[in-house]
């Protein structure tokens, strides 16, 4: 399927007289799938040389699509901040336990207002329990109003934090299934909760997991016959953690460290060029304004930019 989004640029001639210019925006992406690999740091990601514990996406995925390599967090680099940014487009000081809406409305919101389609056609499944706040917002106008689907935490109750293979095989059943979510925010936990726990080979580890469960995912969507060729893979972090010598060095984040900003973003998908590495800072706020251009709706309370190096206008 082919979306067809019009926009119209008004410019004013030497004369003051107004006059306009149509562009035809066109994209095969029907779907929308955000992966957010929860906290490891760009040094031991795409950052490391030889790949080593990220094999996959830093190597064959990383060639079937667009990756910007001076993605940013420029906002507070916690969990539920960073994923706030993320969907509502905006950085913000909000509470990283999970009891505080954001301020914003979310992309979710925007997409089932736009689309008039129930909640199951826009799903959050995170293995942290407290992202089910993402869904929702404190603005008056949008407050309890077209409310996604979610699954995060333990058994999808939204409390406490559950296991990544139990979040993936939600993900997969979603992914695989004759009714797939049109937008859909995952979360994995592992690289961060081992980060935290000071333990640097299960850190890598996950990392390395993390790694298999894109690959896995990006399989899925292909085997799919309704989301192949339709649909855009976006892989992405909510924060980094600080650089060796920062702090507590990789047990932790927060900071407005490079370590912390620092994070990565590569897009996969039918409008996306591929082995094109954009190396101009970008920023997490502008996922949300890309998706909302994507599916031809207006996003006014977001702040991000339309990444076009992903999806050039033909």
């Amino acid at each position: 399927m082919k979306v067809n989004f019009l926009v119209l640029f008004c410019f004013f001639g030497i004369n003051g007289q107004a006059f306009s210019q149509v562009y035809d925006y066109s994209f095969n992406t029907k779907y929308v799938y955000i992966l957010v690999i929860d906290g490891p740091r760009y040094s031991e990601t795409y950052g490391e040389q030889n790949c080593k514990y990220s094999p996959i996406l830093c190597d064959s995925l990383k060639k079937e699509g667009t990756f910007y390599a001076n993605f940013q967090n420029n906002g507070p680099t916690f969990t539920v901040p960073g994923h706030a940014a993320i969907v509502t487009g905006n950085y913000q000081r909000i509470s990283n336990s999970g009891t505080t809406l954001p301020k914003q409305p979310s992309i979710f919101q925007y997409f089932l207002k736009a689309t008039n389609q129930d909640a199951s056609a826009a799903y959050v499944v995170a293995s942290k329990g407290k992202l089910d706040v993402l869904v929702n917002t404190k603005h008056k106008k949008w407050h309890n109003q077209y409310i996604a689907s979610t699954y995060c935490g333990p058994n999808g109750n939204g409390l406490g934090y559950g296991r990544d293979d139990k979040t993936f095989a939600k993900v997969s059943a979603l992914v695989q299934s004759q009714n797939p979510p049109q937008l859909l925010l995952i979360n994995l936990l592992a690289v961060d909760v081992y980060g935290h726990a000071n333990n640097w080979d299960k850190y890598l580890e996950a990392i390395t997991q993390s790694d298999t469960y894109a690959a896995q995912l990006w399989e899925m969507i292909q085997a799919n016959p309704l989301l192949k060729d339709q649909t855009t893979l976006m892989i992405t972090n909510d924060h980094g953690r600080h650089l060796d010598g920062v702090r507590s060095g990789f047990v932790n984040h927060g900071c407005r460290c490079a370590g912390c900003r620092h994070i990565s973003l590569l897009v996969l998908g039918p409008d996306t060029p591929k082995g094109v590495v954009v190396a101009k800072k970008t920023d997490a706020i502008d996922i949300s304004k890309t998706i909302a251009t994507i599916f031809h709706f207006e996003m006014p309370t977001s702040k991000g930019a339309f990444l076009q190096e992903a999806f050039p206008i033909k």
